[in-house]
């Protein structure tokens, strides 16, 4: 962590005066070791991070639809709590016998009105919103699509929080449900204003999970670890990896983290070191990346080289204003020394926080060599 020195500003800049903070809990609790990955982290880590153990039941296809060259299925399924789960399936168009799976992950992004639509297209096309987006981050692309034509069954699910899971503004406190009324910029949409409204919900969120002996992450963890499980035990599933920007490569660091089943993880946009976070890099991320208890077990590359030495990609944004170079290079390092023996591809693409064409190619590229059958 930065340091001071006599006569020096504050080190941390959002905790000003308090940055002794930092270093007195970095003393006294053991924060941010780099663990050996295996068992035994994967263990400590699904602890700490409080990972719900959840089933798809109950799956049904509400409808199907063929668009081009590729055929789609909307999937939902009971969790046991809240409304049921929605996904889209989607395949090359004719295809019969088994297909490597993809468990494709939606990002936050500060959207939640929206879930698996950000990266998968339906029979509808895409809201004026998500077309934002993906044009800000996706290189206006529905990549989900994308990797289907390429050979692959790429199942994409909404979770805790957005999409077909989300929350309803009535169930919100009613200062935080006022935020998607009246006020703010004219021309506002029903999504961006609900989002406005989630933005602060997502505390309260993670309040309740805390109290309930889990986290925002332990939830979303558990719901895709479900789905996950539900892909591979399709027939006409073969072996299954998982792929996500930002928000959703948090969620495939978990998931591949806490699956052993899952053959190959790739993230995009979503490393560092957590004690590189601390100078003005906490405030712009989810309680996602925060799981209480979790910094004391590993830093969070170490949590995503838990796996090794099964495959892992993780794509770095030079330009990523969401993480500072130093602390992706230190990951990098991290998780590059937890694969001594290869399994690991670290590469950096002159790219801001986004998931570009040529990230997005590479990783493409990369799942269909590990996951041949």
């Amino acid at each position: 962590m930065p340091e001071r020195g006599p006569g020096q500003a504050p080190a941390l800049r959002h905790l000003a005066e308090f940055s002794g903070l930092a270093e007195v809990a970095a003393r006294g609790r053991g924060l941010f070791p780099e663990a050996a990955p295996g068992p035994a982290l994967r263990r400590a880590a699904r602890d700490a991070v409080g990972v719900l153990d959840l089933a798809a039941d109950d799956v049904r296809v509400e409808r199907s639809w063929t668009a081009g060259d590729l055929d789609g299925e909307e999937l939902s399924w009971s969790l046991g709590y809240g409304p049921r789960t929605r996904a889209y399936l989607l395949r090359p168009r004719g295809a019969t016998g088994p297909l490597p799976g993809v468990v494709a992950l939606h990002c936050h992004a500060g959207m939640k009105f929206a879930g698996k639509e950000k990266i998968a297209d339906g029979p509808e096309p895409p809201s004026p919103e998500v077309a934002r987006l993906r044009g800000r981050i996706y290189d206006g692309r529905a990549y989900a699509g994308d990797l289907a034509r390429q050979g692959f069954a790429v199942l994409v699910h909404d979770v805790l929080g957005w999409g077909s899971r989300r929350f309803p503004l009535e169930a919100m406190p009613e200062p935080v449900a006022a935020l998607a009324a009246g006020g703010g910029p004219e021309g506002l949409s029903e999504a961006d204003r609900y989002d406005r409204a989630a933005a602060q919900h997502e505390h309260l969120l993670e309040k309740y999970c805390t109290l309930l002996g889990t986290s925002l992450a332990g939830a979303v963890a558990g719901e895709d670890l479900a789905a996950a499980a539900y892909l591979r035990a399709r027939p006409d599933v073969g072996p299954v990896g998982c792929v996500g920007l930002s928000g959703g490569g948090l969620r495939a660091a978990l998931l591949g983290a806490f699956d052993p089943g899952i053959r190959a993880v790739a993230v995009a946009a979503m490393m560092a070191s957590y004690r590189d976070l601390l100078d003005r890099h906490v405030a712009s991320h989810t309680w996602m990346l925060y799981p209480p208890g979790l910094s004391r077990v590993c830093d969070w590359p170490s949590l995503a080289a838990a796996r090794a030495p099964e495959p892992l990609l993780v794509l770095y944004g030079e330009r990523d204003e969401l993480f500072p170079p130093a602390g992706m290079r230190r990951a990098h390092e991290i998780i590059s020394r937890a694969y001594p023996e290869g399994g690991y591809e670290g590469v950096f693409f002159d790219a801001p926080h986004a998931f570009t064409l040529p990230m997005q190619e590479h990783a493409f590229a990369w799942l269909s060599r590990h996951l041949a059958a």
